[in-house]
């Protein structure tokens, strides 16, 4: 039992760096992915998306690391692509990418 619970810690503490893109203004996620490199002193953030949200995910990796994180040395370490498959509400099986666009710290 003591060892799930700190399994769960240990998610939970890997999800701190982890941005999730989604339908807010696309400077609240490029804020938030320089704060995880300045103010809260990440060495690595996880930029997440799934389907149409993808092309979003990557201009806010773009914009965050080259106009406000050159002078940190952030780069794009590594990018991971999958999908995910679910049921939609009509019961139906459906497949959505997704993307996991990996910053990092030279």
């Amino acid at each position: 039992m003591a060892e799930e619970t700190q399994k769960q810690v240990k998610e939970k503490k890997s999800d701190d760096n982890v941005v999730f893109i989604g339908n807010k203004p696309f400077m609240n996620y490029v804020t938030g992915v320089v704060m995880q490199f300045t103010t809260k002193g990440s060495k690595e953030v996880i930029v997440k998306a799934r389907g149409k949200f993808i092309s979003r995910a990557v201009d806010v990796a773009e914009v965050a690391t080259k106009k406000f994180l050159e002078e940190h040395n952030v780069e794009v370490k590594d990018i991971k692509i999958n999908s995910e498959e679910f049921e939609n509400k009509e019961g139906k099986k459906v497949n959505v990418s997704t993307m996991d666009i990996v910053l990092a710290k030279k």
